[in-house]
């Protein structure tokens, strides 16, 4: 019974800390035409995501090669039915000419990129990375998750563009 309460507490903590962790771009219409806010993007999955990923941490903890949880998260999202595609290869283009590839973690059903992270502190580059891989997939959900951190849902962070 104090497990079940536990996991009801820990949603609504998880729940709360993806409404106040929404990072976006500068754009001024980074909420929509008006500016504000429209609601959390591809809120249900990124929910089953982070559920997946806090599944993931439990049973390996911190301190794993990032290469390890992804493919424990690979497994996880599976389980779940989940469909993603991990280390997609990404033309980079300078001008319109292809200068080279990039690869990103996991992609979530063509809506969502995993950038994860095995790190003591997750720096502002990260943060730049995910941008930058949102610019050039055209998707506009990021998360990025360190799971260095001993408490997983306080180490993920939603990028928007």
């Amino acid at each position: 019974m104090n497990e079940i309460n536990e996991t009801n507490e820990f949603e609504s903590k998880l729940r709360a800390s993806l409404c106040t962790t929404e990072l976006r771009s500068t754009s001024p219409h980074a909420g929509g035409p008006s500016g504000g806010a429209v609601g959390i993007l591809h809120k249900e999955l990124s929910y089953a995501i982070t559920g997946a990923a806090i599944e993931v941490h439990k049973h390996l903890g911190p301190g794993q090669l990032e290469s390890t949880y992804e493919r424990a998260l690979s497994k996880e999202l599976g389980y779940r039915g989940i469909a993603h595609r991990c280390q997609v290869p990404i033309t980079a283009y300078f001008k319109g000419d292809a200068v080279g590839e990039f690869c990103v973690d996991v992609i979530v059903e063509n809506k969502v990129i995993l950038e994860l992270k095995s790190v003591v502190k997750v720096q502002a580059v990260h943060r730049a990375q995910v941008l930058s891989y949102l610019r050039a997939t055209g998707l506009r959900l990021g998360l990025l998750i360190n799971f260095h951190e001993p408490v997983l849902w306080r180490a993920i962070k939603r990028v928007v563009l």
